[in-house]
């Protein structure tokens, strides 16, 4: 039914909440600068770049402004401007108050798996991903916090893309040396996705030609021809 819909909620009944989730442990990799609420508010923040109109995004505000009061006065809850809470549209909000999960900043829980804090210091050169790159991604993005890290043994860092978003050079202040997307022609999301392997196959291989270039005229500078 939509965000908005939630300025409709009365209650919570927890009656028919299966008790089994009190014994099972759940922890949640999300973005942990997403709100809930508030002028960082995920309706505020994400409404419009998903393609809601300034009135849309206002009644999904109002939306989420009603649904984090109702779990305060039902729960003893807060959650209006709790880290986490605006994760993926606020259900880190429902994770997190209903069913009892621990929110965790993504970078952490992948780093478990990972170990890239012990990789990073043996490499000479730092290449991440993502999907859209823009003025989101310093805030607790994965390619922002490789390249935070990657700044501490002053390796430089660039970043293969699907797409280059709005206030994306933001980025380059935040460890973030180069990037560039790697569709290379016009084409629509759908036929994006099917070639993704084959787009970032290519790119990679133009960023290696390119910083063979770079080598290259190192070399000829030093050597002087």
């Amino acid at each position: 039914m939509g965000g908005s819909e939630l300025i409709k909620l009365k209650q919570i009944d927890f009656s028919q909440r299966d008790p089994r989730l009190d014994n099972v442990v759940i922890d949640v990799a999300c973005n942990w600068h997403n709100l809930l609420c508030g002028d960082r508010g995920v309706a505020k923040v994400f409404g419009p770049q998903k393609g809601a109109s300034p009135a849309i995004v206002e009644q999904m505000a109002l939306g989420l402004e009603h649904y984090a009061a109702v779990i305060q006065g039902d729960l003893g809850i807060g959650v209006r401007e709790m880290p986490g809470s605006g994760a993926s549209g606020g259900l880190g909000t429902g994770l997190y108050a209903l069913i009892g999960a621990t929110l965790h900043p993504r970078y952490d829980i992948v780093m478990q798996y990972l170990e890239l804090d012990s990789l990073i210091p043996e490499v000479d050169l730092v290449i991440t991903a993502e999907g859209c790159i823009d003025f989101q991604t310093p805030r607790g993005k994965i390619p922002a916090e490789v390249a935070k890290r990657a700044k501490i043994y002053g390796l430089p860092v660039i970043a293969l893309v699907g797409t280059v978003g709005e206030g994306a050079e933001i980025n380059l202040e935040h460890g973030i040396d180069y990037f560039t997307s790697i569709l290379s022609y016009p084409c629509g999301l759908n036929e994006a996705i099917n070639q993704t392997a084959t787009l970032l196959t290519d790119a990679a291989e133009q960023i290696a030609r390119l910083l063979l270039v770079g080598k290259e005229i190192r070399r000829c500078t030093l050597t002087g021809w």
